[in-house]
């Protein structure tokens, strides 16, 4: 499944409302490679998520605005790891790894540059390439949203924190069960960024739960 965050262009309506639309504008002014990245600045402030020295792994990261702000923020003594099937212009300090992070080689590769150390951050805006069929591509977003789940868990630090989209839909209120047996806290957000007629939503996830005792 590829990691492909695009969107169909062949609309004039689109492309004028993109062109128009003061979150682009301001992207463009401020050097950031798309308007993603305020929809993840508003949430990092609201949570104060992002310390100097925190290492952080970027899930389907192309073209690399998250990993431009985040990279910024954890500063020369952090790490930022970035990964997605798509390519994506090098940013300094931001280790990226072109390949599919559903694969085991794509994992793989993440977990070799962490050090299969723990993280104190995973962000993911992973999407599939979209098939038009609703259900299908429901179901696919959420495979990934499961995989980038079974990460966090598994690398995140006890008191890390774990940021995915979503789309409001099939298979969105069973997904936030699985978070919520996973995480202490788990919170929906819909940032400023992210347009009124778009379903997608970003779950915010800090606190691991402990396992079961076996």
């Amino acid at each position: 499944m590829q990691m492909s965050k695009a969107r169909p262009k062949n609309s004039r309506d689109w492309v004028k409302r993109h062109l128009s639309d003061p979150y682009v504008k301001r992207a463009n002014e401020e050097g950031y490679r798309s308007r993603a990245v305020y929809k993840l600045q508003e949430i990092l402030e609201a949570e104060n998520l992002i310390k100097p020295g925190m290492v952080v792994v970027d899930l389907g990261s192309a073209p690399g605005g998250w990993s431009q702000m985040v990279v910024k923020r954890v500063g020369a003594t952090g790490k930022v790891v970035a990964i997605d099937l798509l390519p994506m212009e090098p940013i300094e300090r931001v280790h990226f790894i072109q390949a599919d992070f559903a694969e085991d080689a794509g994992l793989a590769a993440v977990v070799d540059a962490i050090e299969n150390k723990p993280v104190d951050l995973v962000i993911s805006d992973m999407a599939p390439n979209l098939t038009g069929v609703v259900i299908t591509d429901q179901a696919r977003l959420y495979a990934l949203g499961e995989l980038a789940v079974d990460f966090a868990v598994k690398f995140l630090k006890p008191n890390g924190a774990f940021l995915v989209k979503v789309f409001q839909g099939d298979g969105f209120e069973p997904f936030v069960k699985i978070m919520r047996s996973k995480f202490q806290k788990v919170a929906a957000k819909k940032p400023d960024a992210s347009r009124d007629e778009s379903r997608e939503v970003y779950l915010f996830a800090r606190g691991l739960k402990s396992p079961p005792a076996q």
